[in-house]
């Protein structure tokens, strides 16, 4: 048993333009004032109600509400009609489907809703090559070990057997505080020396290098 599980928003797919936007229209949605993108990316991976709270702190709760609902509206009309655009990483495609050649039982571990998730794997044709896909829609916000621990029991694999690959720091303390060994990415929101500060053995450049990690 070889388990990867991967987080999905700045790890296997480029969402960041789609989440700027949703959370910028969610916010006017509120009557809140926009939020930085540069501090929208960095909140990339929490759950969406943790997200907001950390965005606007000081917002009364009936507004980080407004603005949690704001955005999976702003998100769902975006996939409605078309325009959404979540493109798998470059060469992310070949990767899952050489690990799954080779024996790697994989999973997802993501902030993402069920929904959200699954439309995004499917339209990219490798839903298949899951067998567990744990969200926030059933689990407490990252870095709590839930996702995780859901996702080795689902897979039938222990934690000495598992690896999380994501590129942000809620990634990397997930898998610390589930016992299971971390690779971080930097093509996504967090950069390698902070990943690496908060746990991850390796960072990898490319899926290239992430493979010879795992295979390693």
């Amino acid at each position: 048993m070889k388990l990867a599980v991967f987080d999905c928003d700045g790890t296997l797919v480029d969402g960041q333009a789609a989440v700027c936007e949703a959370m910028e229209l969610a916010f006017a949605s509120a009557g809140l004032p926009a939020p930085a993108r540069h501090d929208v990316r960095r909140i990339v991976g929490l759950s969406l109600p943790q997200a907001v709270r950390h965005l606007a702190p000081d917002a009364p709760p009936e507004r980080q509400v407004a603005a949690v609902e704001g955005y999976k509206a702003a998100f769902r009309a975006s996939r409605e009609e078309g325009r959404l655009e979540e493109p798998l990483f470059e060469g992310m495609d070949a990767l899952l489907r050489t690990l799954a050649a080779d024996g790697w039982t994989l999973a997802v571990a993501t902030g993402k809703s069920d929904r959200g998730l699954a439309a995004c794997l499917a339209g990219h044709g490798i839903a298949d090559l899951f067998v567990s896909l744990q969200t926030a829609d059933r689990h407490p916000s990252k870095p709590h070990p839930a996702m995780l621990e859901a996702a080795l029991a689902e897979a039938g694999a222990a934690t000495h057997q598992a690896v999380m690959i994501g590129d942000t720091t809620f990634d990397i303390a997930m898998a610390r505080a589930a016992g299971v060994r971390a690779i971080g990415v930097e093509w996504g929101y967090h950069t390698a020396a902070e990943l690496l500060a908060e746990g991850a053995e390796a960072v990898a450049g490319d899926t290239i290098r992430l493979k010879e990690l795992l295979d390693g």
